[in-house]
């Protein structure tokens, strides 16, 4: 973890050096206050990833002697089976569609929407999968 702080904290000092220089060369506003943004998020994702590496364990990826099997294991948990992105999936893009065809379509899109998160997040306390 330590050294992904200090990537990204290295990332958010180029960036800053790039933005000024995109600003004072293009005298573009909006370029420039993107890249401004994309400064402070890298900060705060930098400061972010410091800030718990003083607080958690040290990581293979921080030990110089470390072997690629020291990070083996378990990672999360993750469903196999799930069709809910499928129902996401269909509604995004219909709402998608919606902006560029009428907004009309949100109409039919929001309910396929809402019952694929409905069935997402509920997954797992209903049914042969409960528990698990």
């Amino acid at each position: 973890m330590k050294i992904q702080g200090k990537m990204f904290l290295w990332l958010s000092f180029f960036i800053l050096i790039m933005a000024v220089v995109y600003g004072v060369w293009s005298k573009e506003p909006v370029g420039t206050t993107a890249l401004f943004l994309a400064f402070g998020l890298s900060v705060m994702i930098g400061y972010y990833l410091a800030f718990t590496a003083k607080r958690v364990d040290e990581m293979a990826q921080d030990n110089l002697e470390a072997d690629v099997a020291d990070e083996a294991g378990e990672l999360g948990f993750f469903s196999p089976h799930s069709w809910q992105p499928l129902s996401l999936g269909i509604g995004g893009a219909l709402a998608f569609m919606g902006v560029i065809f009428g907004w009309w379509l949100m109409y039919f899109s929001a309910p396929i929407i809402m019952i694929g998160l409905w069935g997402w997040v509920y997954e797992y306390y209903r049914g042969e999968n409960q528990n698990q």
